[in-house]
Protein backbone atom coordinates (compact mmCIF):
# COMPACT_ATOMS: atom_id res chain seq x y z
CA UNK A 1 0.00 0.00 0.00
CA UNK A 2 1.69 3.40 -1.11
CA UNK A 3 0.94 6.75 0.54
CA UNK A 4 0.85 9.45 -2.44
CA UNK A 5 1.49 13.28 -1.96
CA UNK A 6 -2.02 14.44 -3.51
CA UNK A 7 -0.57 17.93 -4.28
CA UNK A 8 2.84 16.23 -6.17
CA UNK A 9 1.75 12.83 -7.47
CA UNK A 10 4.72 11.74 -5.30
CA UNK A 11 4.82 8.25 -3.65
CA UNK A 12 5.58 9.26 0.32
CA UNK A 13 5.91 5.67 1.84
CA UNK A 14 5.05 2.09 1.48
CA UNK A 15 2.97 -0.06 3.93
CA UNK A 16 2.32 -3.46 4.30
CA UNK A 17 -1.58 -4.58 4.67
CA UNK A 18 -2.52 -6.19 8.19
CA UNK A 19 -3.24 -10.11 7.23
CA UNK A 20 -6.37 -11.41 8.54
CA UNK A 21 -4.80 -14.19 11.16
CA UNK A 22 -2.84 -11.02 12.69
CA UNK A 23 -6.15 -8.93 12.62
CA UNK A 24 -7.97 -11.71 14.16
CA UNK A 25 -5.18 -11.93 16.84
CA UNK A 26 -5.32 -8.19 17.41
CA UNK A 27 -9.29 -8.39 17.48
CA UNK A 28 -9.02 -10.73 20.49
CA UNK A 29 -6.38 -8.92 22.42
CA UNK A 30 -8.47 -5.92 21.95
CA UNK A 31 -11.60 -8.24 23.76
CA UNK A 32 -9.56 -9.46 26.16
CA UNK A 33 -8.33 -6.11 27.54
CA UNK A 34 -11.30 -4.07 27.10
CA UNK A 35 -12.91 -5.67 30.66
CA UNK A 36 -9.85 -4.10 32.61
CA UNK A 37 -10.06 -0.83 30.93
CA UNK A 38 -13.38 -0.79 31.51
CA UNK A 39 -13.02 -1.63 35.47
CA UNK A 40 -10.51 1.97 35.53
CA UNK A 41 -12.12 4.43 37.47
CA UNK A 42 -13.28 7.75 35.39
CA UNK A 43 -10.51 9.60 36.43
CA UNK A 44 -8.19 7.60 35.73
CA UNK A 45 -9.34 7.08 31.82
CA UNK A 46 -9.33 10.50 31.85
CA UNK A 47 -5.54 11.13 32.67
CA UNK A 48 -5.24 9.13 28.68
CA UNK A 49 -7.93 11.77 27.08
CA UNK A 50 -6.33 14.49 29.02
CA UNK A 51 -2.62 13.55 27.81
CA UNK A 52 -3.91 13.07 24.58
CA UNK A 53 -4.89 16.33 24.15
CA UNK A 54 -1.95 17.39 25.32
CA UNK A 55 0.46 15.85 22.76
CA UNK A 56 -2.07 16.68 19.81
CA UNK A 57 -1.34 20.03 20.97
CA UNK A 58 2.40 20.17 21.67
CA UNK A 59 2.45 18.64 18.08
CA UNK A 60 0.10 20.00 16.39
CA UNK A 61 2.56 21.67 13.62
CA UNK A 62 3.98 18.06 12.52
CA UNK A 63 0.81 16.03 12.74
CA UNK A 64 -0.66 18.89 10.35
CA UNK A 65 2.39 18.83 7.79
CA UNK A 66 1.54 14.28 7.91
CA UNK A 67 -2.19 15.85 6.95
CA UNK A 68 -1.06 17.92 4.51
CA UNK A 69 1.11 15.31 2.53
CA UNK A 70 -0.92 12.42 3.01
CA UNK A 71 -4.65 14.20 2.04
CA UNK A 72 -3.45 18.05 0.96
CA UNK A 73 -5.07 19.75 3.85
CA UNK A 74 -3.74 23.64 3.97
CA UNK A 75 -1.74 22.91 7.06
CA UNK A 76 -3.50 25.80 9.03
CA UNK A 77 -6.85 24.15 8.48
CA UNK A 78 -5.05 21.40 9.80
CA UNK A 79 -3.62 22.68 12.93
CA UNK A 80 -6.93 23.99 13.62
CA UNK A 81 -8.14 19.93 13.44
CA UNK A 82 -5.52 19.01 16.12
CA UNK A 83 -6.77 21.68 18.13
CA UNK A 84 -10.46 20.61 17.63
CA UNK A 85 -9.35 17.13 18.70
CA UNK A 86 -7.51 18.23 21.56
CA UNK A 87 -11.18 20.12 22.83
CA UNK A 88 -12.59 16.44 22.26
CA UNK A 89 -10.68 14.69 24.28
CA UNK A 90 -10.71 16.98 27.17
CA UNK A 91 -14.18 17.87 27.06
CA UNK A 92 -15.17 13.99 27.54
CA UNK A 93 -12.44 13.25 30.03
CA UNK A 94 -14.11 16.16 32.01
CA UNK A 95 -17.78 15.18 31.40
CA UNK A 96 -18.08 11.51 30.88
CA UNK A 97 -18.36 10.22 34.37
CA UNK A 98 -21.39 13.28 34.75
CA UNK A 99 -23.17 11.48 31.48
CA UNK A 100 -22.55 7.97 32.18
CA UNK A 101 -23.69 8.00 36.04
CA UNK A 102 -26.81 5.36 36.77
CA UNK A 103 -29.98 7.43 37.12
CA UNK A 104 -32.25 6.59 39.82
CA UNK A 105 -35.90 5.45 38.75
CA UNK A 106 -38.97 4.79 41.41
CA UNK A 107 -40.68 2.15 40.78
CA UNK A 108 -42.30 -0.88 43.27
CA UNK A 109 -38.39 -1.93 43.77
CA UNK A 110 -36.51 -1.73 46.91
CA UNK A 111 -33.82 0.17 44.26
CA UNK A 112 -34.33 -0.05 40.63
CA UNK A 113 -31.88 2.06 38.30
CA UNK A 114 -30.62 2.47 35.05
CA UNK A 115 -26.78 1.84 34.42
CA UNK A 116 -24.49 2.30 31.86
CA UNK A 117 -21.70 -0.60 30.71
CA UNK A 118 -19.01 -0.26 27.70
CA UNK A 119 -20.24 -2.88 24.70
CA UNK A 120 -16.93 -4.16 24.17
CA UNK A 121 -14.64 -3.25 21.31
CA UNK A 122 -15.64 -1.28 18.59
CA UNK A 123 -14.68 -0.96 15.19
CA UNK A 124 -14.32 2.21 13.47
CA UNK A 125 -13.88 2.22 9.68
CA UNK A 126 -13.01 5.92 8.48
CA UNK A 127 -12.53 8.18 6.49
CA UNK A 128 -9.46 10.57 5.14
CA UNK A 129 -10.82 13.94 4.53
CA UNK A 130 -10.23 14.93 8.36
CA UNK A 131 -7.91 11.96 9.48
CA UNK A 132 -7.57 12.72 13.08
CA UNK A 133 -10.33 14.59 13.68
CA UNK A 134 -13.16 11.60 12.12
CA UNK A 135 -11.48 9.20 14.61
CA UNK A 136 -11.33 11.51 17.86
CA UNK A 137 -14.81 12.70 17.93
CA UNK A 138 -15.49 9.04 18.01
CA UNK A 139 -12.82 8.04 20.29
CA UNK A 140 -13.08 10.47 22.86
CA UNK A 141 -16.69 8.98 23.45
CA UNK A 142 -15.99 5.31 23.35
CA UNK A 143 -12.84 5.43 25.21
CA UNK A 144 -14.26 7.45 28.31
CA UNK A 145 -17.12 4.67 28.30
CA UNK A 146 -14.84 2.11 28.67
CA UNK A 147 -14.53 0.28 25.13
CA UNK A 148 -11.40 -0.99 23.09
CA UNK A 149 -11.00 0.73 19.84
CA UNK A 150 -9.86 -1.17 16.60
CA UNK A 151 -8.81 1.87 13.77
CA UNK A 152 -9.30 0.58 10.19
CA UNK A 153 -8.46 3.83 8.28
CA UNK A 154 -8.70 5.21 5.08
CA UNK A 155 -5.45 3.84 2.80
CA UNK A 156 -5.04 7.42 1.77
CA UNK A 157 -3.88 8.35 5.44
CA UNK A 158 -2.03 5.21 6.54
CA UNK A 159 0.57 7.43 8.41
CA UNK A 160 -1.71 9.69 10.30
CA UNK A 161 -3.29 6.05 11.61
CA UNK A 162 -0.41 5.41 12.74
CA UNK A 163 0.38 8.56 14.63
CA UNK A 164 -2.80 8.30 16.26
CA UNK A 165 -2.34 4.92 17.71
CA UNK A 166 1.12 6.02 18.62
CA UNK A 167 0.20 8.91 20.33
CA UNK A 168 -2.66 7.56 22.58
CA UNK A 169 -0.16 4.52 23.26
CA UNK A 170 2.05 7.36 24.63
CA UNK A 171 -0.92 8.75 26.43
CA UNK A 172 -1.08 5.52 28.67
CA UNK A 173 -3.91 3.71 26.82
CA UNK A 174 -3.43 0.34 28.18
CA UNK A 175 -1.91 -2.37 25.27
CA UNK A 176 -4.99 -3.68 23.31
CA UNK A 177 -6.87 -0.46 23.63
CA UNK A 178 -6.32 1.39 20.43
CA UNK A 179 -5.46 -0.61 17.44
CA UNK A 180 -4.55 0.32 14.20
CA UNK A 181 -5.08 -2.11 11.50
CA UNK A 182 -4.06 -2.11 8.24
CA UNK A 183 -7.13 -3.46 6.16
CA UNK A 184 -7.99 -4.19 2.95
CA UNK A 185 -11.70 -3.12 2.75
CA UNK A 186 -13.02 -7.29 2.14
CA UNK A 187 -10.91 -8.04 5.38
CA UNK A 188 -12.63 -4.89 7.38
CA UNK A 189 -16.20 -6.00 5.71
CA UNK A 190 -15.47 -9.65 7.73
CA UNK A 191 -14.02 -8.07 10.70
CA UNK A 192 -17.54 -6.34 11.57
CA UNK A 193 -18.45 -10.16 11.95
CA UNK A 194 -15.77 -10.99 14.09
CA UNK A 195 -16.80 -12.67 17.23
CA UNK A 196 -14.89 -9.95 19.53
CA UNK A 197 -16.36 -7.04 18.25
CA UNK A 198 -19.27 -5.59 19.44
CA UNK A 199 -20.37 -2.92 17.33
CA UNK A 200 -19.16 -0.85 14.27
CA UNK A 201 -19.06 3.53 13.41
CA UNK A 202 -18.20 3.92 9.76
CA UNK A 203 -17.80 7.34 8.28
CA UNK A 204 -17.65 7.80 4.13
CA UNK A 205 -20.19 7.62 1.68
CA UNK A 206 -23.98 6.17 1.46
CA UNK A 207 -22.81 3.13 -1.14
CA UNK A 208 -20.31 1.92 1.29
CA UNK A 209 -22.32 2.66 4.52
CA UNK A 210 -25.10 0.41 3.10
CA UNK A 211 -22.94 -2.54 3.04
CA UNK A 212 -21.16 -1.82 6.38
CA UNK A 213 -24.81 -1.32 7.89
CA UNK A 214 -25.71 -4.82 5.85
CA UNK A 215 -23.02 -6.45 7.21
CA UNK A 216 -23.15 -5.79 10.50
CA UNK A 217 -27.14 -5.53 11.07
CA UNK A 218 -26.65 -9.64 9.48
CA UNK A 219 -24.43 -10.09 12.46
CA UNK A 220 -27.05 -8.21 14.95
CA UNK A 221 -24.12 -5.80 16.11
CA UNK A 222 -24.76 -1.93 16.95
CA UNK A 223 -23.95 0.90 14.32
CA UNK A 224 -23.44 4.37 13.55
CA UNK A 225 -23.55 5.66 10.49
CA UNK A 226 -22.30 9.14 9.33
CA UNK A 227 -22.64 9.48 5.60
CA UNK A 228 -22.69 11.77 2.64
CA UNK A 229 -24.82 14.75 2.69
CA UNK A 230 -25.54 17.32 -0.01
CA UNK A 231 -26.09 20.37 2.44
CA UNK A 232 -28.82 23.05 1.45
CA UNK A 233 -27.77 27.03 2.70
CA UNK A 234 -30.80 28.99 1.89
CA UNK A 235 -30.56 32.34 1.28
CA UNK A 236 -33.84 34.44 1.89
CA UNK A 237 -34.93 37.97 0.78
CA UNK A 238 -33.70 39.43 3.52
CA UNK A 239 -30.81 37.91 4.11
CA UNK A 240 -27.08 39.88 4.71
CA UNK A 241 -26.06 38.84 1.12
CA UNK A 242 -22.38 39.95 1.75
CA UNK A 243 -22.28 37.97 4.92
CA UNK A 244 -24.23 34.43 3.52
CA UNK A 245 -21.93 34.87 0.49
CA UNK A 246 -18.77 34.58 2.85
CA UNK A 247 -20.08 31.83 5.32
CA UNK A 248 -21.03 29.96 2.23
CA UNK A 249 -17.96 30.20 0.38
CA UNK A 250 -15.57 29.29 3.02
CA UNK A 251 -17.88 26.63 4.26
CA UNK A 252 -17.91 25.39 0.62
CA UNK A 253 -13.78 25.73 -0.33
CA UNK A 254 -12.50 24.73 3.27
CA UNK A 255 -10.39 21.52 3.36
CA UNK A 256 -11.09 21.44 -1.09
CA UNK A 257 -14.35 21.05 -0.62
CA UNK A 258 -14.02 17.63 1.10
CA UNK A 259 -16.73 17.83 3.90
CA UNK A 260 -19.68 15.79 4.73
CA UNK A 261 -21.21 19.22 6.09
CA UNK A 262 -19.93 21.92 3.43
CA UNK A 263 -22.10 24.03 2.02
CA UNK A 264 -22.90 22.47 -1.61
CA UNK A 265 -26.53 23.63 -2.74
CA UNK A 266 -26.84 27.51 -2.47
CA UNK A 267 -30.49 27.95 -2.59
CA UNK A 268 -31.70 31.46 -3.28
CA UNK A 269 -34.87 32.85 -4.06
CA UNK A 270 -35.10 35.05 -7.31
CA UNK A 271 -35.44 38.50 -6.00
CA UNK A 272 -31.12 37.88 -4.72
CA UNK A 273 -30.06 35.18 -6.53
CA UNK A 274 -28.14 37.46 -8.80
CA UNK A 275 -27.18 39.76 -6.41
CA UNK A 276 -26.02 36.88 -3.99
CA UNK A 277 -24.31 34.98 -6.91
CA UNK A 278 -22.26 38.13 -7.60
CA UNK A 279 -20.67 38.08 -4.28
CA UNK A 280 -20.01 34.18 -3.84
CA UNK A 281 -18.06 34.82 -7.42
CA UNK A 282 -16.06 37.38 -5.77
CA UNK A 283 -15.25 35.85 -2.95
CA UNK A 284 -14.53 32.64 -5.05
CA UNK A 285 -12.02 34.20 -6.41
CA UNK A 286 -10.35 35.04 -3.91
CA UNK A 287 -9.12 31.55 -3.13
CA UNK A 288 -5.75 30.59 -5.01
CA UNK A 289 -4.45 26.50 -5.19
CA UNK A 290 -1.28 26.68 -3.38
CA UNK A 291 1.18 24.44 -1.48
CA UNK A 292 -0.84 22.70 1.55
CA UNK A 293 2.49 23.82 3.40
CA UNK A 294 2.10 27.70 3.13
CA UNK A 295 0.72 29.18 6.25
CA UNK A 296 -1.15 31.37 3.32
CA UNK A 297 -2.87 29.17 1.39
CA UNK A 298 -6.81 28.20 2.19
CA UNK A 299 -7.11 25.79 -1.04
CA UNK A 300 -4.99 22.37 -1.55
CA UNK A 301 -5.60 19.57 -3.79
CA UNK A 302 -8.18 16.87 -3.63
CA UNK A 303 -6.93 13.89 -1.55
CA UNK A 304 -6.68 11.86 -5.12
CA UNK A 305 -6.41 12.17 -8.91
CA UNK A 306 -9.08 9.48 -8.74
CA UNK A 307 -11.57 12.03 -6.08
CA UNK A 308 -10.78 14.82 -8.77
CA UNK A 309 -11.46 13.25 -11.75
CA UNK A 310 -14.61 12.17 -10.41
CA UNK A 311 -15.76 15.63 -9.71
CA UNK A 312 -14.67 16.69 -13.19
CA UNK A 313 -17.19 14.34 -14.50
CA UNK A 314 -19.90 15.50 -12.31
CA UNK A 315 -19.39 19.42 -13.35
CA UNK A 316 -19.29 18.09 -16.78
CA UNK A 317 -22.79 16.11 -16.62
CA UNK A 318 -24.20 18.89 -14.42
CA UNK A 319 -23.08 21.56 -17.75
CA UNK A 320 -24.08 18.94 -20.11
CA UNK A 321 -27.90 18.88 -18.49
CA UNK A 322 -27.90 22.40 -19.12
CA UNK A 323 -25.62 24.45 -15.78
CA UNK A 324 -24.09 27.01 -16.54
CA UNK A 325 -20.57 27.87 -15.38
CA UNK A 326 -19.43 30.87 -14.03
CA UNK A 327 -16.19 30.35 -12.57
CA UNK A 328 -13.48 27.72 -12.58
CA UNK A 329 -14.37 24.19 -13.93
CA UNK A 330 -10.82 22.92 -15.27
CA UNK A 331 -8.43 20.57 -14.28
CA UNK A 332 -5.06 22.32 -13.89
CA UNK A 333 -1.94 21.62 -16.34
CA UNK A 334 0.07 20.26 -13.25
CA UNK A 335 1.04 17.20 -11.39
CA UNK A 336 -1.10 16.07 -8.40
CA UNK A 337 -5.33 16.04 -8.11
CA UNK A 338 -5.49 19.64 -8.18
CA UNK A 339 -9.24 21.06 -8.93
CA UNK A 340 -10.11 24.96 -9.33
CA UNK A 341 -12.64 26.81 -7.20
CA UNK A 342 -15.89 26.04 -9.48
CA UNK A 343 -19.46 27.41 -9.49
CA UNK A 344 -22.35 26.07 -11.20
CA UNK A 345 -25.51 28.23 -11.48
CA UNK A 346 -28.97 27.52 -13.32
CA UNK A 347 -28.61 24.37 -11.69
CA UNK A 348 -31.61 21.65 -11.28
CA UNK A 349 -33.15 18.12 -10.98
CA UNK A 350 -31.34 15.71 -12.89
CA UNK A 351 -28.14 17.36 -13.01
CA UNK A 352 -25.59 15.58 -10.45
CA UNK A 353 -25.36 19.09 -8.77
CA UNK A 354 -28.46 18.95 -7.83
CA UNK A 355 -28.78 15.47 -7.45
CA UNK A 356 -25.78 13.72 -6.05
CA UNK A 357 -22.85 15.31 -3.62
CA UNK A 358 -19.88 17.25 -5.21
CA UNK A 359 -17.55 16.33 -2.99
CA UNK A 360 -14.60 18.91 -3.95
CA UNK A 361 -14.52 22.79 -4.56
CA UNK A 362 -17.38 22.70 -6.48
CA UNK A 363 -20.90 25.13 -5.67
CA UNK A 364 -23.98 24.96 -6.76
CA UNK A 365 -26.48 27.98 -7.30
CA UNK A 366 -30.46 27.22 -7.74
CA UNK A 367 -32.88 29.68 -7.76
CA UNK A 368 -35.83 29.64 -5.84
CA UNK A 369 -39.66 31.20 -6.64
CA UNK A 370 -40.14 32.05 -3.00
CA UNK A 371 -39.22 30.94 0.52
CA UNK A 372 -41.92 28.34 -0.01
CA UNK A 373 -39.92 27.15 -2.91
CA UNK A 374 -36.50 27.12 -1.54
CA UNK A 375 -37.68 25.30 1.50
CA UNK A 376 -38.81 22.01 -1.07
CA UNK A 377 -35.95 22.79 -2.36
CA UNK A 378 -33.71 22.27 0.44
CA UNK A 379 -35.55 19.07 1.09
CA UNK A 380 -35.74 17.76 -2.08
CA UNK A 381 -32.59 15.43 -1.46
CA UNK A 382 -32.05 11.75 -0.61
CA UNK A 383 -29.60 13.64 2.29
CA UNK A 384 -30.01 15.13 5.64
CA UNK A 385 -26.84 15.47 7.24
CA UNK A 386 -27.12 19.51 7.52
CA UNK A 387 -28.45 22.46 6.60
CA UNK A 388 -28.64 26.41 7.05
CA UNK A 389 -30.72 29.10 6.47
CA UNK A 390 -29.90 33.41 5.96
CA UNK A 391 -32.30 35.85 7.06
CA UNK A 392 -32.27 39.18 9.44
CA UNK A 393 -35.35 37.91 11.23
CA UNK A 394 -33.65 35.61 13.27
CA UNK A 395 -37.03 34.53 15.03
CA UNK A 396 -38.08 33.42 11.82
CA UNK A 397 -35.10 31.67 10.44
CA UNK A 398 -35.31 30.18 13.45
CA UNK A 399 -38.62 28.69 13.32
CA UNK A 400 -37.77 27.28 9.20
CA UNK A 401 -34.35 25.63 11.11
CA UNK A 402 -36.57 23.74 14.01
CA UNK A 403 -39.40 23.00 12.09
CA UNK A 404 -39.06 23.18 7.99
CA UNK A 405 -35.54 21.62 7.53
CA UNK A 406 -34.94 17.95 7.50
CA UNK A 407 -31.16 17.44 8.11
CA UNK A 408 -29.22 16.57 11.58
CA UNK A 409 -27.85 19.51 12.14
CA UNK A 410 -29.65 23.09 11.05
CA UNK A 411 -27.87 26.33 11.20
CA UNK A 412 -28.71 29.95 11.07
CA UNK A 413 -26.64 32.40 9.71
CA UNK A 414 -23.81 30.33 10.16
CA UNK A 415 -22.33 27.39 8.24
CA UNK A 416 -22.72 23.76 9.79
CA UNK A 417 -20.25 22.50 11.63
CA UNK A 418 -19.50 20.18 14.65
CA UNK A 419 -19.32 20.77 18.35
CA UNK A 420 -18.02 18.33 21.25
CA UNK A 421 -21.07 20.00 22.80
CA UNK A 422 -23.88 19.20 20.55
CA UNK A 423 -24.81 15.60 18.70
CA UNK A 424 -24.08 15.30 15.29
CA UNK A 425 -25.20 12.83 12.96
CA UNK A 426 -27.86 12.77 10.26
CA UNK A 427 -31.27 11.72 8.70
CA UNK A 428 -32.20 9.81 5.27
CA UNK A 429 -29.60 8.58 3.37
CA UNK A 430 -27.10 10.44 5.59
CA UNK A 431 -26.47 7.59 8.20
CA UNK A 432 -28.18 7.57 11.46
CA UNK A 433 -26.89 7.24 15.47
CA UNK A 434 -25.05 10.41 16.48
CA UNK A 435 -21.30 11.24 18.06
CA UNK A 436 -20.36 13.48 20.56
CA UNK A 437 -22.22 15.13 22.82
CA UNK A 438 -24.06 12.99 25.99
CA UNK A 439 -25.98 11.49 22.71
CA UNK A 440 -22.57 10.37 21.43
CA UNK A 441 -21.58 8.73 24.43
CA UNK A 442 -24.25 7.09 25.12
CA UNK A 443 -24.19 5.13 21.88
CA UNK A 444 -21.49 2.75 22.66
CA UNK A 445 -22.87 1.70 25.95
CA UNK A 446 -25.51 -0.84 27.11
CA UNK A 447 -28.36 0.57 29.13
CA UNK A 448 -29.09 -1.24 31.58
CA UNK A 449 -31.92 -1.76 34.03
CA UNK A 450 -30.75 -2.90 37.82
CA UNK A 451 -33.70 -3.83 39.63
CA UNK A 452 -33.41 -4.87 43.44
CA UNK A 453 -36.19 -5.89 45.71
Amino acid sequence: MLSINPATGESLAAYTLTTWSDASALAQRAAAAAPQWADQRFAERAAVLHKAALILRARAKSYAELIAHEMGKPITQGQAELEKCAWACDYFAENAKRFLQSQLIETDATSSYISFEPLGVVLAIMPWNFPFWQFFRFAAPALMAGNALLLKHSSLVPGCADAIAGLLREAGAPDGIVTNLRLSSEHAQALIEHESVSAVTFTGSTEAGRAVAARAGGALKKQVLELGGSDPYVVLVDADLKAAAEVCVKSRLDNAGQSCIAAKRLIAVRPVREEFEAEVIARMREYAPGDPLDAHTRLGPLASEDLRDRLHVQVQKSLAGGATLMLGGVVPDRPGAWYSPTLLSHVGPGMPAYDEELFGPVAAIIEAEDEQDALRIANDTPFGLGAAVFSRDRARAEHIAKTRLRAGSCFVNESVRSDPRLPFGGVKQSGYGRELSFFGIQEFVNVKTVYVK
